[in-house]
């Protein structure tokens, strides 16, 4: 089981908290020469401001948490929305996907594309359906992607491996010439990102707290289930312990 995607902060309302420092390295080197999170005119928050985070560490604690993003791209005038598999790599985020990919491949080719993951934290039950809301944190990143080759794709597919199903990479067949021939490896720079939290319970006014409605927050955690063998599995071994 894993722990709860928690952490974070910030409400429906005004009254809002900030996620704590996260220790967080920089493989990539300094970001100085990077933009700020949320430091950009195109990621600017707009809707409710102080609910941005600025904080850097803050950006990688998101994107460390999660496990699916969305991806975006126009491709003609045709917008898409593409779930992906990801993990952050210092600056920069790497996903995988087929070269038969038409839009993959339009994404390799240096399409500006737009990167979002959302971690849901919880359901705030407001007294009234106009203040309840949801915790959550949510990390956008903006760019192009560059195609990875050779040994850094390997490497590249190696993290991408550790942090969906940690530990596999040792255990399992490394992809073979055919498979690696068949996959686009990407990465995304964290050069132009936002980060907006919320957290906390309802913001209801005033004139509302007398109104016999349960009010609150219904958390909303992650978990394995219990493994399932594959029926052709032909040795007795347990199952990983994450």
């Amino acid at each position: 089981m894993v722990a709860p995607l928690t952490g974070g902060a910030g409400s429906a309302g005004t009254d809002r908290s900030r996620p704590g420092p996260v220790d967080a390295a920089d493989p990539a080197g300094t970001v100085e020469d990077r933009a700020a999170v949320g430091g950009t005119d195109r990621t600017r928050v707009r809707r409710l401001p102080d609910l941005a985070v600025h904080d850097r560490a803050a950006l990688h604690a998101v994107l460390d948490a999660g496990r699916v993003a969305h991806l975006a791209v126009v491709d003609g005038d045709q917008p898409y929305a593409l779930p992906v598999a990801y993990a952050r790599d210092g600056e920069r985020v790497l996903v995988h996907g087929s070269t038969g990919s038409r839009l993959f491949r339009h994404l390799a080719a240096g399409a500006p594309a737009g990167l979002t993951v959302t971690l849901l934290d919880g359901l705030v039950l407001a007294r009234s359906a106009f203040e309840s809301s949801m915790n959550y944190r949510c990390a956008m990143v903006l760019g192009t992607l560059t195609a990875l080759t050779g040994e850094a794709k390997l490497a590249a597919l190696h993290r991408l491996s550790e942090h969906l199903l940690p530990g596999r990479w040792a255990e399992i067949r490394p992809p073979s010439a055919k498979e690696l021939a068949a996959t686009l490896v990407l990465a995304l720079p964290l050069h132009e990102c936002s980060v907006k939290v919320s957290a906390g319970p309802p913001d209801d006014p005033e004139d509302d707290l007398d109104r016999p409605v349960w009010a609150g927050v219904v958390p909303v955690v992650e978990a394995y289930g219990v493994p399932r063998p594959d029926p052709r599995l032909r040795y007795d071994l347990p199952p990983p312990e994450w």
